[in-house]
């Protein structure tokens, strides 16, 4: 019910019936999150665990309460304006994609070569900051980016990071305890796929965690002693400004270009794609409002020695669905920030089994994988695919590297033609897998212009890509001017294909307008049905995808 406020306009209720099992939804979705991303930086990382629950978690604390406050106030604006009280706000928390790219791409390396934790948290944080300063340069050209590449490479791309960095890791832990986290995870895929609803509208998240748990324990997985250690170091943490750290992680910028920024464009076209979604479900919120307050969110967290950035969620709708209105996002970043500011983190750590928790993750990139495809025309699946196989391969490349390095050694030790000889191609992954983020939104632009027929665009993406390379935005491990020119001269050669294929006067993908599934396909991807008196020159005036 909408309540009236003081001067006289309806207003929200503060809460509603549906908030708490959203609240808990999201809670648990976010809770898993911090725990990971805690985990990765002690035990990938290795950065000390006084700096880890200390410094970063309570700086991720201040980005979620500030960010959730924000968009809090946000869906009650709308709410007043409107005059409805179904508004739902937007799900803010840590970028669960960045804290994989930023471990394993950006922070393990450095600490392997370095083998020092306090110069991989400063490269980490650097490389923050820089996706923040991007993101907020997207404020204002990201729309135009969008407007002209197709959304099969903006989600391919996704794909590539869900299939990958999201969901390996979680299944291969699962498949460790499979007794504990299969259950976990068939009671997440019975809730949030099937819709199963419990007794009691009960949270289905909250179920899972508490049988995960009770598992753990009644097997032996878990460790008393733990709980008992966890307890007695709790403390209150109150990070300060790193402004040395992040000076430091500054001096060498040019290698974390190469991922900050695709991934920087990357996150402001996610938020823009979020936003929408949100429009569709009938909550139209500003978009510059949104990027501005994502930058702003990053910045300020490097600035408090935190390398994870935050992010709107994916998911506003299904949020909707469950309930949620304007107070479940907040009242999930209080209850965190808490969390973080009194360092109850360690105690869940130690109360909570691994195989309870992991099974959400998988969850969340099969969810991402499947809206990839779900998202764009039946004939941009093979677009799709192709931008997921630079992602394939730094993934590939990484556990390759993380092997090599655990047995003293590395790929130049070990030498090239060695790893061939036992079929390992190292170079080709290292070239194909350098700057995946942005490689893989080219190579799906590219190929979802061409299956469309529209062989100029398809070219000009290819020279885009071409450029790219000559830079070392991708293809490279580091930004550097007129570099691999054998990979430029393959996309020029490429574009200079589609400029032949357009004058021998191929047509744009024929769409037959008696076909409602076609026609919805081909509108999508901002196509026109052609009829048989149309002309190729008409038809070529098209809008592009949207």
């Amino acid at each position: 019910m909408a309540a009236t406020t003081a001067s006289g306009p309806p207003g929200p209720a503060l809460w509603s019936r549906g908030e708490l099992n959203a609240f808990f939804g999201f809670g648990i979705n976010m809770l898993v999150n911090v725990l990971v991303l805690a985990g990765l930086a002690a035990g990938v990382v290795q950065i000390p665990a006084e700096d880890v629950f200390g410094t970063i978690i309570p700086a991720l604390g201040i980005q979620l309460l500030i960010g959730n406050v924000f968009y809090f106030y946000l869906a009650r604006q709308l709410a007043i304006k409107s005059g409805r009280d179904d508004v739902t706000a937007m799900p803010y928390g840590p970028s669960v994609p960045h804290m994989f790219i930023v471990t394993f791409v950006v922070m393990l390396p450095t600490f392997l070569a370095t083998k020092d934790p306090m110069a991989a948290w400063a490269a980490g944080v650097a490389w923050a900051f820089i996706i923040g300063v991007i993101i907020l340069i997207g404020a204002f050209v990201g729309p135009y980016i969008r407007k002209y590449t197709p959304r099969a490479a903006l989600l391919g791309t996704l794909a590539g990071i869900s299939l990958t960095f999201i969901s390996m890791s979680p299944a291969a832990q699962m498949w460790e305890t499979l007794w504990i986290a299969l259950p976990v995870f068939g009671i997440i895929f019975l809730g949030f796929v099937t819709g199963i609803k419990l007794p009691g509208n009960f949270p289905v998240g909250l179920l899972a965690l508490i049988v995960g748990t009770i598992l753990g324990w009644v097997g032996g997985v878990m460790e008393p002693a733990e709980v008992t250690k966890a307890v007695e170091n709790i403390a209150v943490g109150l990070p300060s400004l790193e402004f040395g750290l992040l000076a430091d992680g500054l001096t060498d910028i040019s290698p974390l270009l190469a991922t900050a920024i695709p991934l920087g464009i990357y996150n402001f076209t996610e938020a823009m794609s979020n936003v929408e979604s949100a429009s569709a479900a009938g909550d139209d919120y500003n978009l510059r409002a949104v990027l501005l307050a994502d930058g702003t969110g990053a910045v300020a967290g490097s600035c408090l020695g935190c390398p994870f950035p935050p992010a709107v969620y994916v998911g506003q709708p299904g949020w909707k669905q469950a309930g949620g209105r304007i107070s479940y996002s907040l009242a999930t970043g209080v209850a965190v920030f808490l969390f973080c500011l009194f360092g109850v983190f360690p105690l869940l750590d130690a109360i909570l089994p691994v195989p309870a928790i992991v099974p959400v993750l998988l969850y969340i990139g099969l969810v991402i994988g499947a809206q990839s495809f779900k998202e764009v025309p039946k004939a941009h699946y093979a677009a799709v695919v192709l931008a997921t196989v630079p992602n394939i391969a730094a993934w590939g490349l990484g556990q390759i590297n993380n092997t090599l390095a655990a047995a003293g050694t590395s790929a130049d030790e070990v030498g090239l033609a060695a790893l061939g000889g036992a079929g390992v191609i190292y170079e080709g992954l290292l070239l194909l897998g350098s700057g995946a983020v942005l490689a893989g939104l080219m190579l799906g632009a590219i190929a979802a212009f061409a299956i469309d027929k529209r062989f100029l665009w398809a070219a000009g993406y290819a020279v885009a890509a071409g450029a790219l390379t000559s830079i070392g935005l991708i293809h490279g491990e580091e930004v550097k001017f007129f570099v691999h020119g054998e990979l430029v001269l393959g996309y020029v050669l490429l574009a200079g294909l589609f400029v032949g294929a357009h004058y021998l006067g191929e047509p744009l993908r024929d769409v037959d307008a008696t076909d409602p599934i076609d026609v919805e396909d081909a509108e999508a991807n901002g196509l026109v049905p052609l009829t048989k008196s149309a002309e190729p020159a008409e038809a070529e005036r098209a809008p592009v995808p949207a």
